[in-house]
Formats: C-alpha cells, sequence, structure tokens
C-alpha cells in the first residue's frame, strides 16, 4: 500500500474556520511549483492570473470551473460561468511555500510543499474563514480542484468538476460539525 492509498484525500477542520487538505503528487518539487504559480498550469486545474512570486505582488485569479472537465458537466445553480477576485502574494519561498491574502474576504491560503522522494506532499491550509457555509464551499471547492491537479500531474483525465464539488459539499456538510 502507497502513502497515497493511506493519506485521507478530505481536508481536516484545524481550528472552527481553517481547514487543512494534503495531497501526496508526482514530482519533481519545481513542477508541482510551476502548477501553483504559472498561469496556464493553474487554469488546468483552478484559476488563470499572472502572478508574480514576490511579497506584495496581486494576482487576479479567474476561474472557468465549466473549462476545467471540457465543459460536458452542468454547473449548480447560483455559480458564475467566470469569476475573478484579487489576491495578494503574502510570502513567496521558490519552491516551498506560498502564501496568499484570499481575496476580500480576510482568510489566507497557504501552500507548502515537501519532497518525499518521487513524490511532493502538498499541504494546503486556508484559514480565517468566515462562516460554516464558506466553509464547506471552500473545502469541496479545494478538494475538487486538488483532485483536477493531482488528475492533470498524472496525465490522466480529469473528473467532471461541478459533479465532484456538489457530491464533496454534501459530504462535508455531513462530515463538518454545525
Amino acid at each position: 500500500m502507497t502513502a497515497t492509498a493511506t493519506r485521507s484525500a478530505y481536508g481536516e477542520l484545524l481550528e472552527p474556520r481553517t481547514v487543512r487538505i494534503e495531497r501526496l503528487l508526482p514530482g519533481p518539487i519545481d513542477r508541482v511549483w510551476a502548477y501553483l504559480t504559472d498561469s496556464d498550469l493553474r487554469a488546468q486545474w483552478l484559476a488563470a492570473g499572472e502572478m508574480e512570486a514576490r511579497p506584495g505582488a496581486t494576482v487576479t485569479f479567474t476561474w472557468r470551473n465549466d473549462d476545467l472537465s471540457g465543459g460536458a458537466d452542468e454547473r449548480p445553480e447560483g455559480m458564475e460561468a467566470e469569476h475573478s477576485m484579487a489576491c495578494t502574494v503574502i510570502r513567496a519561498e521558490a519552491p516551498r511555500l506560498l502564501v496568499l491574502g484570499w481575496g476580500a474576504s480576510g482568510s489566507e491560503v497557504t501552500f507548502e510543499l515537501e519532497p518525499r522522494s518521487a513524490e511532493v506532499l502538498l499541504t494546503l491550509t486556508h484559514r480565517k474563514l468566515s462562516d460554516r457555509g464558506q466553509l464547506l464551499g471552500v473545502s469541496a471547492g479545494w478538494h475538487a480542484h486538488l483532485d483536477l491537479m493531482v488528475a492533470r500531474l498524472r496525465g490522466e483525465a480529469p473528473p467532471p468538476f461541478w459533479s465532484n464539488w456538489k457530491r464533496l459539499r454534501a459530504q462535508y456538510d455531513a462530515r463538518i460539525p454545525a
């Protein structure tokens, strides 16, 4: 059994408004770092947006989640086809640490990368989430987006984004205490 098989795919609630998700990814670490910082690579699993990986830099992420799984997946009611958000780079220590101020919400996302032989442990921590609703949406969102990242890094077909997100949203609702 590999570490990938034994590691939980679900996010862990660290504090009432902080979630952490880990993924063991195919390396090397520079390749995974590029999937975090290069707009074209990041657009394949999360959102496009040119980024200067230096503290104080602003990046505008643009999500087009319909495009992530070839447009064959039905978007949930109330979700937009395109969404943009300005974020700020708080810390960038290539290729191991990226901390972003996440939009105007005051929340913060940390990506930590640690080499593990031929693989890389990605630890994503999203802090200062405003309420349970945001915690559920963000947990399901990161989980679904990281599923896409794993597929892209492995050269596999990506799972349908919206179907996966809806299923995960319901599962996180059952897993995270009210």
